[in-house]
């Protein structure tokens, strides 16, 4: 009876994007122009975030994939049943279409976040950037690199401290976040790559992460990293204080930069 009168199953269609942030196109743009100065002075600049957390074992894997037999796998996803949930922490440098995933498997903090950073920093930024002295981060504006938390914060004047380097990040105001390029260029990819299999282990994962490549010559790069990061961490106001913080005009909240202590400690 309903379809002769134009009826037909259908589904809900993502398209409402809510309140959107007052100045969000300003911030976009901004975040741009100052990438591209970076750029021209040969200062490194990365995007960085947290791809969704799996769980390791043998669970079903969205997606397909051509074999001659399908993997079996649990019925239920119940953790209990897995060998540990793994968090990959992305870092990517769009100059050299170079990613490097720290793949955690305890809590992803803010000091998960930037420990990432300084394995990215130790292992290729350095070498790729002798004459750096400035790090430009695009991250989101929630979760563990949120720009709220303010572990984030402390951690990167640590990072800075150790480094020598100035950090300028620029969080995506809320609803802008698809425009991180990690998301797009790396997630999308190793998505793409692992669907359909099973990650029955942490070197499977790792695997696929490495494996992972596209027709621009992407090269991802995966670290396991096991350790057990505390939750719940509280940074005080004094200790806030102490940091040499310097915000933009332009979003405040969003744009900041971190200079290295005089004193090398925050």
């Amino acid at each position: 009876m309903l379809k002769p009168l134009g009826y037909s199953l259908k589904t809900n269609v993502k398209r409402l994007i809510g309140k959107a942030h007052p100045q969000r196109d300003q911030q976009y743009w901004f975040i741009q122009r100052l990438k591209a100065q970076f750029r021209r002075h040969d200062q490194p600049t990365i995007s960085v975030d947290a791809k969704k957390s799996e769980l390791i074992g043998r669970f079903k894997n969205p997606g397909a994939r051509y074999c001659r037999r399908a993997d079996v796998v649990n019925t239920y996803d119940f953790p209990s049943d897995a060998h540990c949930r793994a968090t990959p922490y992305g870092v990517y440098d769009e100059q050299a279409n170079q990613a490097l995933l720290n793949v955690g498997t305890h809590a992803a903090t803010a000091q998960f976040a930037v420990a990432s950073i300084r394995q990215w920093w130790e292992q290729l930024g350095r070498a790729r950037y002798p004459k750096a002295h400035h790090l430009f981060i695009e991250a989101d504006a929630g979760g563990c690199n949120g720009h709220r938390p303010r572990l984030w914060k402390r951690e990167l004047q640590h990072l800075a401290n150790d480094t020598g380097l100035s950090i300028t990040v620029c969080h995506y105001p809320t609803g802008a976040s698809k425009c991180n390029p990690i998301e797009h260029r790396v997630f999308s990819q190793i998505s793409r790559n692992w669907a359909g299999h099973p990650l029955c282990s942490l070197d499977t994962m790792l695997a696929f992460i490495r494996g992972t490549t596209t027709a621009k010559g992407l090269e991802v790069k995966a670290v396991l990293d096991t350790t057990a990061y505390a939750k719940g961490i509280k940074v005080s106001t004094r200790e806030m204080a102490t940091l040499n913080i310097r915000r933009r005009r332009l979003c405040p909240n969003l744009n900041y930069t971190i200079r290295p202590n005089k004193s090398g400690s925050s």
